[in-house]
């Protein structure tokens, strides 16, 4: 079969579509809007190139032409080495693939090749051209729910098809739900009492004050997350795009936060489910797609039984091992539940973060999806799972 380096504007678009053809007669299949695929091959919108990384894309054809795989290989220069100084690691990503070994193997081939050429002795996939928040991962189980925004649904048959290729599970990537009136421990509220007769101070941000919303992420996240393996500090200034660029869809209400001595210590992050939003626009957001959002947006506001994803959540160390998480959590139920929210998905956590596992089944949530990140080496050398967060 065919191997066609993605180059012209056509097969970027033939790029985007194959999963809509591939896929189309799955109940649960959301695509991602092509515009924002297109940004993570884009060195003008990926920071990534700029720092040094390099990417590149196939398409797979059947010999009549009718495009049946296509995968991403890339180098991130920044995180490449993060995990392990000795085992330069690239990744794949956007893999998608008829049912058939034969093709996968051809599509893994090329990607592994090429990035064997630039030094890698393994490769992590399938994962994004960026952060962790979106496109990272192989659905292996939960294949009945819709994907969330920034992750792809995937059939079952991709699990096998990188397993025969021999790849080796690295993490799982657990998603999870919950009702949001679904009832608290009693020392949830409890612990509220307690740090708030302490000094702590448990709020909501405000669209209206931007600066200070971004100050305040930039803070906790550094501390909370800045310093894990394959997780890259973050400047004030990409802060402050994030909410730039978030802000048209942002809700106040669950963006939670915790103070403590005008300090922000703990975030809880929140965004109303945009798949629920943008399965109903089409393909990408140009001006029609924009105004489709739009319409869209204000009739999902108007529901009594919205979904709300959680994006991410931290607690500066200073402050953990206080409560400080659960005290956040329950200060959000009735602020949630007013706001017309009814159920709550986290963005996927990983088997290597136990602690933040055990929170979420504190407050009652379930698994509901698995997706997982896999590796293969190179080199002949043990292999490891991805390291354990203490």
């Amino acid at each position: 079969m065919p191997l066609l380096e993605v180059i012209s504007a056509a097969q970027q678009q033939q790029f985007c579509d194959l999963p809509r053809r591939l896929h189309r007669a799955a109940p649960a299949f959301i695509n991602p809007l092509d515009n924002e695929l297109e940004a993570v091959f884009d060195p003008a919108k990926n920071k990534l190139f700029a720092a040094g990384g390099t990417a590149c894309r196939w398409l797979l054809t059947d010999a009549s032409g009718l495009v049946v795989g296509r995968i991403a290989a890339f180098v991130n220069a920044l995180t490449a080495t993060a995990t392990d100084p000795t085992l330069p690691a690239g990744g794949i990503g956007f893999f998608e693939c008829i049912d058939d070994q034969a093709a996968a193997n051809q599509l893994f081939d090329v990607a592994c090749q090429w990035l064997q050429a630039r030094g890698m002795l393994a490769v992590d996939g399938p994962i994004n051209f960026g952060d962790r928040d979106r496109f990272w991962g192989v659905l292996i189980d939960g294949f009945e729910h819709e994907p969330n925004y920034g992750m792809f649904w995937h059939p079952a048959y991709y699990q096998r098809l990188l397993e025969g290729y021999g790849f080796q599970l690295y993490f799982k990537q657990y998603t999870c739900y919950r009702p949001v009136a679904q009832k608290l421990h009693p020392s949830f509220e409890k612990k509220l009492t307690e740090l708030t007769a302490a000094g702590y101070l448990f709020t909501h941000a405000r669209k209206a004050e931007p600066e200070k919303l971004a100050q305040d992420f930039h803070h906790v996240y550094n501390l909370a997350w800045g310093k894990h393996a394959g997780v890259q500090p973050m400047t004030l200034d990409q802060a402050r795009n994030i909410v730039q660029e978030m802000k048209p869809v942002l809700d106040e209400r669950v963006l939670a936060f915790a103070y403590y001595q005008d300090e922000p210590v703990a975030f809880f992050i929140n965004i109303p489910e945009l798949n629920q939003i943008f399965k109903h626009v089409g393909k990408r957001l140009d001006l029609l797609g924009k105004l489709r959002f739009v319409w869209e947006q204000w009739r999902y506001t108007q529901r009594t039984n919205k979904k709300i994803l959680g994006i991410i959540y931290g607690v500066v160390p200073e402050h953990q091992g206080k409560g400080v998480e659960n005290a956040l959590i329950m200060s959000t139920q009735h602020s949630f539940l007013k706001a017309g929210y009814t159920d709550i998905e986290m963005n996927w956590i990983g088997d290597f973060n136990p602690r933040m596992l055990v929170v979420t089944r504190s407050i009652g949530s379930k698994i509901i999806k698995t997706h997982a990140t896999y590796r293969k080496l190179f080199v002949d050398r043990p292999f490891e799972r991805y390291p354990i967060i203490r």
